[in-house]
């Protein structure tokens, strides 16, 4: 929006040509979701208090959080409006990779907030019923992956729609371009041609895959919210590089045109998540719930996708990889001692990783700093992939 009025007034006031640098509306719009999120921060705090949508804590979960019931949840919903208000405020609202991120974003969030609403009225940790929600995720992940799969290959959308007419003349058929290909980290020129099914299944798993995982992640105060800005800032480079012809080239990464217009979501999302940390620090003020959390891995996952990122998301976001598959290993040994042996057996005290520490005596700060310094290391491995291949 403000790219447009510094455009119409361009000729009469020349300052404003500053507005046609990503990285200037980028900082910006990190510096107005921080404010947004930082002024607003107790006004939300202050509605879901008299709301009573306080956090019901699962009974069979550590002792320690039990003091932690009725703390204000649904703490997300201040993250999306801030990402939402700042984003459309400082990019190019004809940029069409800003907006399906953005509806990915806000439906994701839609469903997390029905999930969290359920569980706040109706008393009941588990919220809405599995396959609903899986349900949900999988229809926005899919129509989302459909629409990549045609809008990374193609530079406009009326080539989008031609290349998407095209592979359905061809009988479902068609080979996309090489800059949609599965890239390999580390190495100059190895990527996989995953053509048009290939591409819509990993997109698929990529975006609805990192929004359980971050919401697995967010059990412990703060302890999601600080990785997303993390890796959602590392993401927000890459898109900046992918989007520029030269950079990209010499970084022999695919130049995705329009792709740098994300930094400005990617700061909206820093600037969001580091204002929300200023209320979720221990001992938090409000929590996230499914709303942030669903709603912040799907953005991760989406933006992963479209600057053809998706190995590098796995290392930078390798708490969260760690944190999911350490529940699908307690689930499925779980199921498969009690099948063999007639008792349940875990290999973890308790899952997700967190709790595990938890359990072994760690205080919740320790772990989630110890977490964060992870992260940190990860991403920075993440960036190293640009250079070193």
């Amino acid at each position: 929006m403000l790219l447009w009025l510094a455009q119409f007034f361009k000729q009469d006031i020349g300052l404003l040509r500053v507005f046609n640098f990503i990285t200037f509306r980028a900082v910006f719009a990190t510096l107005t979701a921080l404010a947004i999120g930082l002024f607003a921060g107790p006004a939300v705090i202050r509605m879901l208090t008299r709301m009573k949508v306080g956090q019901a804590v699962r009974t069979n979960g550590p002792q320690t959080h039990l003091v932690k019931s009725g703390t204000p949840t649904m703490g997300g919903v201040l993250i999306l409006i801030a990402i939402g208000v700042s984003t459309l405020l400082w990019s190019d609202l004809s940029n069409r990779f800003i907006w399906v991120v953005l509806v990915v974003t806000l439906g994701f969030g839609t469903v997390g907030w029905v999930d969290d609403y359920r569980k706040v009225v109706y008393k009941d940790p588990n919220g809405m019923a599995s396959r609903e929600k899986y349900f949900w995720q999988s229809l926005i992940g899919i129509v989302a992956a459909l629409y990549l799969a045609f809008s990374v290959s193609a530079p406009t959308n009326t080539k989008v729609w031609q290349l998407f007419v095209a592979w359905v003349q061809s009988g479902f058929n068609l080979d996309l371009p090489p800059k949609a290909d599965l890239i390999v980290p580390f190495f100059k020129t190895i990527s996989y041609p995953l053509g048009v099914w290939g591409f819509i299944a990993l997109t698929y798993f990529v975006i609805v895959g990192t929004s359980n995982a971050v919401n697995l992640t967010d059990g412990l105060d703060g302890l999601a919210i600080m990785p997303t800005v993390m890796v959602g800032t590392a993401l927000g480079i890459f898109a900046y590089l992918t989007g520029n012809a030269t950079y990209s080239k010499y970084l022999f990464i695919p130049h995705i045109p329009g792709a740098g217009e994300l930094l400005i979501f990617c700061g909206a999302m820093a600037g969001a998540g580091l204002a929300f940390l200023w209320f979720n620090a221990h001992p938090a003020q409000v929590f996230m719930g499914d709303v942030g959390a669903l709603a912040l891995g799907g953005a991760l996952g989406t933006v992963a996708v479209i600057v053809r990122q998706e190995i590098v998301l796995f290392i930078m976001g390798g708490i969260f990889v760690v944190e999911t598959l350490s529940v699908m290993m307690q689930v499925a040994y779980f199921k498969l001692t009690k099948k063999r042996y007639g008792v349940g057996k875990r290999i973890l005290l308790m899952a997700p990783l967190h709790h595990h520490f938890e359990q072994k005596g760690w205080k919740e700060t320790q772990v989630v700093v110890r977490f964060w310094i992870i992260s940190m290391m990860l991403v920075l491995f993440g960036l190293s992939t640009l250079k070193l291949r």
